[in-house]
């Protein structure tokens, strides 16, 4: 039961960072940029941000191992599972396809899993340094 509350509560958080975070971003991009086409910058934010925070959780967590359990289940699987949205990119990546926006479509997909990627690696680095 410990572990479904301390999840439940991550997830609660996480989402609601997401929401905060992706809303935020897109206010900003459109009151700075108006001209620039509709892009969900507040998504590929949010998965880059994500991506960063996972690597260099998940490398704390597993160098310290079984011990951090708990951690792992409140950072990893709640916030990180609430704040990280590939859902939401994939639905939005669908309706860019969908609208015939092409490049927009293959500039998102590229964006959000390379430097996701990138940001991943840079996060298990960063954590490599401290462990």
């Amino acid at each position: 039961m410990n572990a479904l509350l301390l999840v439940a509560l991550g997830g609660a958080f996480g989402s609601v960072a997401r929401y905060v975070a992706s809303l935020g971003v897109n206010r900003w991009t459109q009151t700075a940029y108006p001209q620039a086409p509709a892009f969900p910058w507040g998504t590929l934010f949010v998965n880059i941000v994500g991506s960063f925070l996972i690597g260099l959780i998940m490398v704390w967590v597993l160098k310290a191992g079984e011990v951090r359990e708990n951690y792992r289940l409140l950072l990893v699987t709640g916030i990180m599972g609430g704040f990280t949205t590939f859902s939401s990119f994939s639905w939005e990546t669908w309706r860019l396809i969908e609208e015939g926006r092409l490049p927009l479509a293959a500039a998102n997909i590229f964006m959000s899993v390379t430097i996701c990627l990138v940001a991943t690696l840079a996060g298990a680095l960063l954590a490599k340094q401290f462990t």
